[in-house]
């Protein structure tokens, strides 16, 4: 099993089986990373790795689309499209909710 935490949601740690793809993990275990599409359409689940980039598989067209060369080389990855071989750390960008 390999470990992935969510740095964006407190620092939880979840297990997953290798070749696990991130965005399901994290709707299965409760990670937090925002999503809409699910399907590399929308850019909304855009992450990044901040430990373990090296766990990740090869980066798909899909990303090239929504992510600028220069974010790929910072460790950004869109979590629908992005499969973990071994222990990493995420985060992504927290949007704060106002309620009236």
């Amino acid at each position: 099993m390999i470990q992935i935490t969510f740095l964006s949601n407190d620092n939880k740690v979840v297990t997953a089986p290798p070749n696990s793809n991130l965005l399901r993990v994290s709707l299965r275990e409760k990670g937090g990373i925002p999503f809409k599409c699910g399907g590399g359409l929308c850019g909304t689940c855009k992450c990044r790795i901040e430990q373990g980039l090296e766990h990740t598989d090869t980066v798909k067209p899909k990303e090239h689309k929504h992510l600028s060369a220069e974010e790929l080389a910072a460790g950004y990855r869109m979590a629908c499209q992005t499969f973990v071989n071994g222990d990493i750390g995420v985060s992504w960008k927290v949007v704060e909710t106002v309620s009236r």
